[in-house]
C-alpha cells in the first residue's frame, strides 16, 4: 500500500532531511585520505544524534552501523570498518534519519581529491540522472516516467543502471511502497499523487549492470569490478509542478546543524 503523508508529516519528514544534509556535508568535509570508512561512521552517528536524530539504519534488519559508506566498486550497503580512503578514492555515503519517528534517506558519491577523467563523468552523470528522476516525480505522472528519466540520462552517456536495485517509498518506515526501479518504460506503474513521498536514487556504474552480494550478507559491490556512483534524494511529490526535495544540501550553519 503506498501511503500519502499529510502536510504535517512532510515538514517532519523535512526536519529530518535537514540532519541528513548535514550528516552529509560533514562527510563530505571529513573524508580525506587516511581516515577510515568506520571513523566517518562514527562522527556520523555522533553528529545524527546530537541533533535530536536517531540513525535509521542502525539496527535496521541487523544492520551494524549508523550509515551505509561504499568504496570505488561498492554500489550500495558497505559496512564502514577498516577500508582508509585513498586518494582517487570513490566514496559513496547514504544516511537514513529518524527524527520524531519519520524517516529521510539521502546519498552521495564523493570524489576524493583527484579521480580520472570519465569517474568524473560518472559522478556528473550520477547527479544529472537524478535530478531528470526527480523532474519527473509529478501528480499524474507514473513511477515508470521517473525510472526512465534515469535510464535515459545514465545509458544515454555509456554506462549503466543497476537493475537488481530499486529506489522506494519512505517516510513513515525506511522503505515504503512503490519500489522505483532506474530503468524502464514511461507511463509505466503506480500513478503518482500529491502526498507521495519518495526515494529517488540512481545507483550506476561505469562498465555492466550486474552485482553481487559480498560474505557478509550486506555490502553489494559491481561483478565485473567497475566503479560504482550513488546519488538520491527524499522528495514529496506536490499538488502541482516539481517535487518539494526534502534532503536538499544547505550548509550546516544555514541549517542551524553547526557540530
Amino acid at each position: 500500500m503506498i501511503v500519502r503523508k499529510s502536510a504535517a508529516e512532510i515538514e517532519g519528514m523535512a526536519r529530518a532531511g535537514e540532519v541528513v544534509a548535514g550528516t552529509i556535508a560533514l562527510l563530505g568535509e571529513l573524508a580525506q585520505p587516511g581516515l577510515t570508512t568506520g571513523e566517518l561512521d562514527r562522527l556520523a552517528e555522533d553528529f545524527i544524534r546530537e541533533h535530536g536524530g536517531v540513525p535509521t539504519s542502525k539496527g535496521y534488519r541487523g544492520f551494524p552501523a549508523a550509515t551505509c559508506i561504499s568504496p570505488n566498486s561498492m554500489v550500495v550497503h558497505g559496512i564502514p570498518g577498516a577500508h582508509r580512503i585513498e586518494e582517487g578514492d570513490l566514496i559513496s555515503v547514504d544516511v537514513g534519519v529518524t527524527l520524531d519517528g519519520l524517516v529521510a534517506d539521502s546519498a552521495y558519491t564523493f570524489a576524493i581529491g583527484d579521480v580520472a577523467p570519465e569517474l568524473q563523468r560518472l559522478l556528473d552523470v550520477g547527479k544529472e540522472a537524478l535530478a531528470a528522476g526527480i523532474d519527473q516525480a509529478r501528480a499524474g505522472n507514473r513511477v515508470g516516467d521517473i525510472s526512465h528519466a534515469v535510464q535515459r540520462v545514465v545509458e544515454g552517456a555509456g554506462f549503466s543502471v543497476v537493475r537488481s536495485l530499486v529506489g522506494h517509498g519512505v517516510g513513515r518506515s525506511y522503505h515504503e511502497e512503490p519500489q522505483i526501479p532506474n530503468f524502464g518504460d514511461p507511463g509505466r506503474g503506480p500513478q503518482l499523487q500529491p502526498g507521495m513521498t519518495l526515494a529517488i536514487e540512481p545507483m550506476i556504474t561505469a562498465g555492466g549492470p550486474d552485482v553481487y552480494l559480498h560474505d557478509d550478507e550486506w555490502s553489494i559491490s559491481t561483478q565485473d569490478g567497475s566503479m560504482a556512483a550513488h546519488f538520491e534524494h527524499t522528495v514529496a511529490v506536490a499538488e502541482e509542478g516539481p517535487p518539494r526535495i526534502l534532503t536538499a544540501a544547505k550548509s550546516r550553519e544555514k541549517a542551524g546543524l553547526v557540530p
